[in-house]
């Protein structure tokens, strides 16, 4: 009797131990495998350069992208910006529009903000042809300013007119030259810029040479070809470019684009036809 109950109790002992030690395996948690840990946000120290992707606009919401993902040069109008700035060319309403030999403005356009610029001119009356819009006017009377502080001083010969004067003047050219002749240096009516209220001929103050070719070699042409895309303008017959362009050379004919674009066309040395990829205009005057 007394063998049995204890090899009852040793019985029950070992049974007592084999449940303790299963119970410690169930409740153990698992180690974790560090060959395979993923960092967390906010893990890594800061590198500094937070939020630079969507500042730059290179940003795709998956990290930085890499040389061969970068966005298209801003400059090639192929790609790009190429959507907007065609969509402007064709509307009469935009400072960026392209009017040329083949490109007209719809025949009752008249910009609706023209206004008289505070700057010089070679003439003292409040007449259309000293008109330009708004936003031209002020990037003129910034530039007239720029160009005192240079000791440069620049008169407005002709800025804006409207489609009935641009006809009367190109009759009397062709009546004085010929047709032929008359349309390398004046636009068919509907086809001029100065009707855009974007154009201005400058020349000095002193008048010399005003739209003519002898203003080329002045300091004040010099001044313009190099200063004149810092306020937003363009020479916009610039020599050499006569057969993209349709127009001799004119030194003193002035555009405005905005400073964006007329710091590309500079930079570039292209006309506005280029800059648009346009077709150039056929035939050289």
């Amino acid at each position: 009797m007394k063998e049995r109950r204890i090899l009852s109790i040793l019985l029950i002992c070992i049974l007592a131990a084999i449940a303790i030690t299963a119970c410690g395996k169930e409740d153990t948690p698992p180690q974790p495998d560090n060959s395979a840990a993923v960092s967390q946000p906010g893990a890594n120290p800061s590198n500094g350069n937070e939020g630079q992707g969507n500042a730059a606009g290179e940003s795709s919401g998956q990290g930085t992208a890499s040389d061969s993902e970068q966005a298209p040069a801003a400059n090639n109008p192929q790609e790009g910006s190429s959507a907007v700035d065609k969509a402007a060319a064709a509307d009469p309403h935009s400072i960026a529009v392209l009017v040329n030999k083949e490109l007209a403005l719809p025949e009752d356009y008249e910009p609706s903000d023209l206004v008289y610029p505070d700057v010089r001119f070679t003439f003292k009356e409040k007449i259309e042809k000293r008109m330009m819009r708004s936003e031209a006017a002020k990037a003129l009377e910034e530039m007239f300013a720029g160009a005192e502080r240079d000791g440069i001083y620049l008169a407005g010969v002709s800025a804006y007119r409207s489609h009935s004067t641009q006809t009367s003047l190109f009759n009397r050219y062709v009546a004085r030259d010929g047709e032929e002749k008359a349309k390398t240096y004046s636009a068919v009516p509907g086809h001029s810029e100065h009707e855009t209220g974007l154009a201005i001929d400058v020349s000095g103050s002193d008048g010399k040479c005003a739209a003519e070719d002898c203003f080329g070699g002045t300091k004040e042409a010099e001044w313009l070809a190099q200063h004149s895309a810092e306020y937003g303008f363009i020479i916009r017959y610039p020599e050499g470019k006569e057969a993209i362009t349709g127009y001799k050379y004119e030194p003193w004919h002035l555009r405005y684009v905005g400073k964006e674009i007329a710091a590309d066309i500079f930079e570039r040395d292209i006309t506005l036809e280029e800059y648009y990829d346009a077709v150039p205009v056929s035939g050289t005057p």
